[in-house]
Parts: structure tokens; C-alpha cells; sequence
């Protein structure tokens, strides 16, 4: 066995259906006396009813979080957090919300409770992506760890199938990544394929039954799992493409995720023929790339950059983007494989090793 070191993250998880009705709990257990609710404006009448039932330990709703976290946005909330003296954050909602919360964390080292409605996974990680000027960075810092995440299955079962698959398709790049990762583990891979063979189970009944209480349940515990793999080891090429992506023409994060993972795992296909058998069981297929983009277009997802508003001549730039200060990847980054990968990733063509 390969020598490796493991750092487990710190963190309080609360899982099942119905535990949001612990959320006083957790809140009373660290000490706070004055939560700020955050949300996405979508969701801020749940945000606004949720502070409700907190009563005096609500020191307000802030519902302006926002895709890819805009430092912008972060200063604004910096400064309503400020006004009402809140001592504690509660984010209810995605990645998005889950990002700004560590944006303010990273900043002021208040305390995160982490409600999540979503896949997305971040809550579970000391990452924290913000985007500034057209550029996203990320960072690293157990300051942005939230204290407390709560999994309330009852949470994600309003979440509309389309947003369901991408969302989970986002989830399972972390697990495929955190395969091949330098830092990679025993104990990281056991997570990452038991994550990503129950999100593959899941993904498709919520496709056809978004109702479906066992498949939802099966996806946030495989989410859960993605989240911890994510937070544990390094990203690689996927994350890097996805990072550049999304903030050089603000692409939305999960359809993202979604269309380029097929094509990143064929880029990194050669150099990793271990991981390849792992995900060939997982995925019950001898191709596992073409299995992903297939697995894209049974839960509903768009497949091709060019549809959720990437232009033309973003292939180039996109490009010299993720060959600027890369990140490690098991196989070295060369220019025009990088390019064709984009653009095939830009037309909605078949991943290609």
C-alpha cells in the first residue's frame, strides 16, 4: 500500500429528515444570541419564515447571496452583519448562500450554522471560491469551515428535477476528482466511490420521481460524502476548467460542472487506469467518461457550453486561462488537447480521451 496522510475535517454533522427543528438547538449549543439568516433572494421568504421561528435569536435576514460569490456582495453583507451586531450566521440554501456565509466567516471568524438544500457539497470543505472583476479565486482556510451543518432530506425534496441532476452531477465531480487527487487516501477513496455509486442510483429516479423520499435521501448522503471528499484533498483539471469558466462568463455552477466532468475524465483517462477500473464498477460501464455524459442526459442537463451562455470566442480565452497558474493534475496540461477538450466540452460533442 502507498504511503498517505489523512486530515480529517472538523465538523458537527446532523442528518435525517426533519432536523431542522434542531437548528435552536445547535444555535443555543455554540452560544449565539443574535443569528443573521442568510439566503439567495429566491429563497427569502423561507429565509424570513425560518428567522420567524427563532423569535429574539434572529437578528435578521440578508437574502442577497449570489452565484460565485461577488466580493461585492460579500462587502455588502459585511456591513448589514455589522449594523445588527449578529454574532452567528445561518445560511439556508446552496452553494451560493453556503459561500457567502464563508465569504463573511473568512473575514470576521463568526460561527456558520450550514442548512443545505442543495448538492453542492461546499459545506463541507474549508474552500472558498469568490469572484472579482471577471476573475475567480479560491482559497483555503479552516476560518470558512462551517461549525455546524444540518441535512434535512425535507429541505431538498422542493428541488426542481433539472436543478436536482446538475446539482448531483456537480457532487459526483468531487468524488471523481478526489479518485486521481495527489493527496488521495484509503480512507477518500472508500468515500468517494460509495458517494458516487449512490448519487448514480439516485439521480435518475429523481429524474422521473422528484418526489421520491429514499432517492432523495440516497443523493443528499452521497452528497454528503462528495462534500467531505472535496474538503479533504485537492482538486484538479475538472475544478480548475470549472473555476475559470464560471467566472470569466458568469456560467451557472452546477450545469458547469456537469458538462465538463465527461470531458475532463477523458483528459485524465490515460494517466490514471486505477481510478478507471474503480469507476467502471462503480458506473457499470467500460467507458466511465461516455457513462457520466450519458448519465448528463438522463437526469435532463443541458450538455453543451454554448447553451447556458458561454460565447464563441471564449474557447481561446477560456484556454489560456486554465493553462495560467494551473492546478496539479495527474496528467501534464498541454495547450491544444486543453483547447479541443473545451470545445468539445462548447459544442456538446462526446467526450474524447
Amino acid at each position: 500500500m502507498k504511503s498517505f496522510v489523512y486530515n480529517g475535517q472538523p465538523a458537527r454533522v446532523v442528518f435525517g429528515s426533519g432536523t431542522i427543528a434542531r437548528l435552536s438547538e445547535e444555535i443555543e449549543r455554540l452560544g449565539l444570541k443574535r443569528v443573521l439568516v442568510l439566503a439567495t433572494p429566491p429563497r427569502e421568504t423561507d429565509a424570513r419564515r425560518l428567522a420567524g421561528s427563532l423569535g429574539g435569536t434572529a437578528a435578521g435576514v440578508y437574502a442577497k447571496a449570489t452565484m460565485h460569490t461577488p466580493v461585492s456582495v460579500t462587502e455588502d453583507a459585511l456591513q448589514v452583519v455589522a449594523d445588527l451586531q449578529a454574532d452567528g450566521l445561518v445560511a439556508v440554501g446552496g452553494g451560493s448562500t453556503t459561500g457567502l456565509a464563508k465569504a463573511i466567516a473568512l473575514r470576521t471568524d463568526l460561527p456558520q450554522i450550514v442548512m443545505p438544500t442543495t448538492y453542492a457539497g461546499s459545506e463541507m470543505t474549508p474552500i472558498l471560491g469568490e469572484t472579482k472583476d471577471g476573475v475567480k479565486v479560491t482559497q483555503s482556510s479552516p476560518k470558512v469551515l462551517p461549525e455546524v451543518v444540518i441535512y434535512d432530506v425535507d429541505l431538498t425534496m422542493t428541488l426542481p428535477a433539472s436543478l436536482s441532476g446538475t446539482s448531483g452531477m456537480n457532487a459526483i465531480a468531487h468524488a471523481v476528482e478526489a479518485l486521481y487527487a495527489r493527496e488521495g487516501n484509503p480512507l477518500i477513496d472508500l468515500m468517494a466511490a460509495e458517494a458516487i455509486g449512490a448519487l448514480v442510483s439516485a439521480l435518475p429516479v429523481i429524474a422521473q420521481s422528484p418526489h421520491d423520499r429514499d432517492a432523495r435521501s440516497k443523493a443528499l448522503y452521497g452528497a454528503w460524502l462528495c462534500g467531505i471528499c472535496l474538503g479533504s484533498v485537492g482538486m484538479a483539471l475538472h475544478h480548475k476548467l470549472c473555476h475559470t469558466l464560471g467566472g470569466s462568463f458568469n456560467l451557472p455552477h452546477a450545469e458547469t460542472h456537469t458538462i465538463v466532468l465527461p470531458h475532463a475524465l477523458a483528459y485524465n483517462a490515460p494517466a490514471v487506469p486505477a481510478v478507471i477500473e474503480t469507476l467502471r464498477a462503480v458506473l457499470k460501464a467500460d467507458d466511465p467518461a461516455m457513462a457520466l455524459y450519458d448519465l448528463a442526459g438522463r437526469v435532463g442537463a443541458r450538455r453543451a457550453l454554448s447553451q447556458i451562455g458561454m460565447p464563441p470566442d471564449g474557447i481561446d480565452i477560456a484556454t489560456d486561462r486554465a493553462l495560467a497558474n494551473p492546478y496539479w493534475n495527474p496528467r501534464p496540461l498541454e495547450r491544444e488537447p486543453i483547447r479541443a477538450l473545451i470545445a468539445r466540452a462548447y459544442a456538446g460533442d462526446p467526450p474524447r480521451a
